[in-house]
């Protein structure tokens, strides 16, 4: 894998989000974590399909992200459903409360991923997407791969 290769080891993705959503922009945030939720990720033990990020303040927060107790923690280790704050700077986090309260957006992340041995998310700024759009989306590449056939059988 080419993305490997640059220091970058991805542990989890969301790949239905870029089906029920419209992606708008993307952005690199750090994650706050306890010790043995990073031993746990790095066993690739995450999952972020029902995962969103939402606004407390002026603090960014994952929600909803599961990652799997640790089996060596001591003390029984961390809540896998915990809320975790995200880390952007101040500006990026002013643009982005200003998008999503200006309707119809929301913040889901795509994956979760270590880059030069930090934790990172790759969080989107999406509109979801309603059955119709779905469709036709399928349509669209189903059609390309129709194309793409016909080109090369000639």
């Amino acid at each position: 894998m080419a993305a490997e290769s640059i220091g970058r080891k991805v542990v989890a993705s969301n790949r239905r989000a870029r089906h029920n959503y419209e992606i708008l922009d993307t952005f690199e945030c750090g994650i706050v974590l306890l010790g043995s939720e990073v031993k746990s990720l790095r066993n690739g033990q995450a999952q972020i399909k029902d995962a969103y990020a939402s606004f407390r303040g002026m603090e960014l927060w994952l929600e909803h992200m599961h990652i799997a107790p640790y089996r060596f923690a001591r003390e029984g280790g961390h809540d896998p459903e915990r809320a975790r704050k995200l880390l952007l700077h101040r500006k990026e986090i002013e643009r982005l409360i200003g998008k999503v309260n200006e309707g119809g957006l929301t913040l889901v992340p795509l994956s979760i991923y270590f880059s030069h041995g930090l934790a990172k998310v790759e969080l989107a700024l999406a509109r979801g997407r309603r059955r119709y759009d779905k469709r036709q989306k399928i349509r669209e590449r189903t059609e390309r791969r129709e194309m793409d056939r016909a080109v090369r059988r000639r």
